[in-house]
């Protein structure tokens, strides 16, 4: 078990690391309409599955992955500078997120009651949990250069309010009082 199990990761990082390389072909040559067309229909996909697997926590996962590719999709759509950011994102992340729910649904559909069954049922549960959380990190970094450019902007406009005495100290307009 722990031979397979290392064979498994040394292939899974194999196929990454050279997956990578040509994913980044890929999208060369496609277009941005092209791209985000195929990662509707991924994420559809995706929110397809829900109703077919049977553990609610997984299903509840499903729909936030789902969610976060729906608002990711509408930021590039809107602000198609930041596509650069999402590297691997839609040719790698998506169809692999598919291919491990459709697999566990396929597992899930024969019953199994091994231990090998329960193992990989649980390792995809909680594979599915770091794609959740790992999405909604992605979802954030596109917005992360946008919240400091406005944390600075805010406070720029906090000191200026201050100088010109509309609150603070020696303010005669102060709203805390």
């Amino acid at each position: 078990m722990p031979s397979l199990a290392i064979g498994a990761v040394a292939f899974g990082a194999s196929e990454l690391v050279f997956h990578t390389t040509k994913i980044k072909e890929e999208m060369k040559q496609k277009t941005l309409q092209e791209t985000l067309q195929e990662a509707r229909q991924k994420n559809e996909q995706i929110k397809q599955m829900a109703p077919k697997i049977e553990n609610e926590e997984l299903v509840n996962d499903i729909y936030k992955i789902n969610d976060s590719v729906t608002k990711i999709i509408d930021t590039i759509e809107k602000q198609p500078k930041k596509f650069k950011k999402m590297g691997n994102f839609f040719e790698y992340y998506l169809p692999v997120t598919i291919n491990i729910l459709k697999k566990y649904d396929e597992i899930e559909n024969q019953r199994l009651t091994t231990e090998d069954s329960k193992k990989f049922m649980e390792s995809t549960r909680n594979m599915v949990k770091k794609i959740e959380e790992a999405f909604g990190m992605q979802l954030s970094n596109l917005y992360q250069s946008d919240m400091i450019d406005m944390d600075a902007e805010m406070k720029v406009f906090d000191t200026m309010l201050k100088s010109d005495g509309f609150y603070g100290e020696n303010s005669d307009f102060d709203i805390k009082k």
